[in-house]
């Protein structure tokens, strides 16, 4: 092992044994981050999967109208719910940019589900209208595989961009050439 600056030995983290323990130490925390992701996100998706509902059966709200307003809802508490809880240990940054940030994927988010939703009502609803124009199908369209694949999309973007690690370097620090004599 190589000697540091003061020639102590550089410390070496406390590492398991065993492939489980191998598998914890390296995967431990992003196992805890999803974990507490998922737990804001299934909330956040009851508080979306409600009030889409409770628009469109009782106030007659269009489809796409109810899933902006119910997804606009449940994003301002999966934003605080992450800040505060999933990523509070991450780096903070202007609130103003987490919040556009947040809100610039959600939107993305937003558009992957609607994109399902539109698919599957008046892309497929037009062929089988029977099928495809149910409340069924619409809360499989949008819930099932639209978050889905809207909340694979938000955790990586509020991991990479919108509560960054701290201390991320995006480059190794360069060191003198020990032959250059600087």
């Amino acid at each position: 092992m190589a000697a540091t600056m003061t020639g102590e030995q550089p410390a070496t983290p406390q590492t398991r044994p065993g492939l489980i323990g191998t598998l914890i130490d390296r995967f431990g925390h992003l196992v805890r981050e999803l974990s507490k992701f998922a737990t804001v996100g299934g909330i956040a998706f009851l508080i979306d999967f409600a009030l889409f509902n409770y628009l469109t059966a009782r106030h007659g709200v269009e489809q796409l109208t109810a899933k902006t307003i119910s997804t606009v809802v449940a994003a301002t508490f999966a934003f605080l719910g992450n800040r505060f809880w999933t990523w509070r240990h991450r780096q903070r940054s202007h609130p103003a940019r987490e919040y556009a940030l947040f809100f610039f994927f959600n939107a993305v988010g937003l558009g992957i589900a609607v994109a399902c939703l539109a698919l599957s009502r008046y892309g497929l609803g037009s062929i089988w209208p029977g099928v495809f124009r149910t409340a069924l199908a619409d809360n499989i369209a949008s819930f099932v595989v639209g978050t889905g694949l809207g909340t694979l999309f938000r955790f990586w973007s509020y991991r990479r961009f919108v509560f960054v690690e701290a201390g991320t370097q995006s480059a190794p620090a360069s060191r003198p050439d020990r032959d250059s004599g600087a």
